[in-house]
């Protein structure tokens, strides 16, 4: 079998375009469970993470406590959760094991981003009498917003590759695509699901790419 030409066979089907089980319907489920997974991700570790970075204190602690959840597999935790109370919630224990692998590149880059702003700019503000509130939100923050973006890319990514795992829980997303693939035996088809979870995440960390380019732009205005 020519595989890659039975991939672009498969994808270029109409009647794999349409319908629950096409590939629109997945990539939207896709899209909103990477989406909900990230917000709740970063109101969880963004504010920590800035208060912490300001502050110059607890920061290290909070980094290394949040990188150890790097080391557990995120398909080991999805299993585990389904044993608890939480598997009855439907989505909530991959949106929890997505959650609790986002938040360390979040986390991590915010605090450095802060941590990294000159403190002569920090001392100046002060100087000016600025209170620590402004000084965080018109000073430090502008000017850690590169760093931050660049964690909230690498999160969206990560979580984009990664959401495929609902599908063993048996929810929605790319990863249907891949799983049933599986059941079926057909190559294509899992190559096609595979192709399109790259492109995907190809496509996310363009987005964040031009979101950064963006960034020194409003860093510059902010702090005027």
């Amino acid at each position: 079998m020519n595989i890659p030409a039975a991939t672009w066979d498969w994808l270029t089907d109409p009647a794999h375009w349409s319908g629950d089980d096409g590939i629109w319907h997945r990539l939207l489920q896709h899209l909103v469970l990477t989406v909900v997974c990230l917000v709740i991700s970063c109101v969880i570790a963004l504010p920590v993470a800035l208060v912490l970075g300001h502050l110059g204190k607890g920061g290290a602690l909070a980094v290394n406590l949040s990188n150890v959840g790097r080391a557990v597999p995120t398909f080991a935790v999805l299993v585990l959760l389904l044993l608890t109370p939480v598997g009855r919630w439907g989505e909530g224990p991959t949106v929890v094991a997505l959650v609790l692998f986002a938040v360390p590149p979040l986390l991590t880059n915010a605090y450095v981003g802060m941590r990294e702003v000159d403190r002569s700019i920090v001392g100046a503000a002060r100087g000016m009498g600025m209170t620590g509130r402004q000084m965080l939100l018109r000073v430090e923050l502008p000017l850690a917003l590169p760093m931050i973006l660049n964690g909230v890319r690498i999160a969206a990514v990560q979580l984009v590759a990664t959401a495929t795992i609902a599908a063993l829980a048996g929810g929605g997303g790319l990863g249907r695509i891949i799983t049933a693939g599986f059941n079926l035996a057909s190559t294509p088809q899992v190559v096609a699901g595979a192709v399109l979870v790259a492109g995907f995440a190809l496509i996310v960390e363009g987005v964040f790419e031009v979101a950064e380019r963006l960034a020194p732009r409003r860093t510059r205005g902010a702090t005027r």
